[in-house]
């Protein structure tokens, strides 16, 4: 597609692998500077690296307000701004039924599942009022209980409750706030659930999930005019419909 973001600033969570790389590829591609940011510094530094002037790592556990909030301010003092949050660190382990999760780590994942996109949310809103827009990593576990995922459900459940709070709390104060379900993702979160060997999802076969390029290119494209009508609500990747505005292949 033909997105153009030039001049525009952007930091993504999560974004040492997977869906968030793929994410900050596409943003910059666009010509946005990107602010890599997740807690593994090494493979967020290789990517800056990649990608070139454009780009900044930070290291930053989402789970820690302060932290977010270090990044944010990276993005600024760099780039003299920030235009886009993609709010996407978000952990599908440890997988359970609800009667064998440890509470410590059940505790850890709402904090990242959930927390964490408060979090970003609240610390970039105010480089962001007046034009700004917010991705959200969603999924259709939002709606959707399967067996083994309860904290992950509840999380996402919980992302979709803000991106709806932002949307209407926000969107009067030029700020767009929208979510994104992309289904599943050919990267390491499926492997920990094909480990799992608990509900459906677990028995897919690596070739039926999309590639995380397509979903970085729908995150540039949801930070455009031309995504305005999705805003308060989950972009779905799981429909001929919803590929079919990205010129994607359909679902087949």
């Amino acid at each position: 597609m033909d997105i153009d973001l030039s001049g525009k600033t952007a930091l993504i969570t999560g974004a040492s692998r997977g869906i968030g790389a793929a994410g900050a590829r596409a943003l910059a591609s666009a010509g946005a500077n990107v602010v890599l940011a997740a807690r593994s510094a090494g493979d967020i530094e290789a990517l800056a690296a990649e990608i070139g002037d454009a780009a900044r790592a930070v290291t930053c556990d989402v789970a820690d307000y302060a932290a977010v909030e270090r990044a944010v301010g990276v993005a600024v003092e760099a780039f003299g701004g920030l235009d886009i949050l993609v709010n996407n660190a978000g952990t599908i382990e440890p997988i359970s039924r609800l009667e064998d999760s440890d509470p410590a780590a059940w505790g850890a994942a709402v904090d990242v599942n959930v927390k964490g996109v408060y979090h970003g949310m609240r610390a970039a809103y105010a480089p962001m009022v007046g034009s700004g827009v917010v991705v959200n990593i969603s999924s259709g576990a939002a709606t959707g209980v399967l067996e083994g995922w309860a904290h992950y459900c509840a999380g996402k459940a919980g992302v979709l409750a803000l991106t709806k709070a932002g949307h209407l709390e926000w969107g009067a104060r030029g700020i767009r706030v929208v979510g994104l379900s992309p289904g599943t993702v050919a990267t390491d979160m499926q492997v920990a659930i094909k480990g799992s060997g608990i509900n459906r999802v677990s028995t897919l076969d690596w070739d039926v999930h999309i590639p995380p390029e397509w979903v970085g290119t729908a995150i540039a494209w949801l930070c455009t005019d031309a995504a305005r009508h999705h805003d308060g609500g989950d972009f779905s990747l799981k429909t001929d419909e919803g590929r079919a505005e990205l010129g994607l292949p359909g679902v087949g």
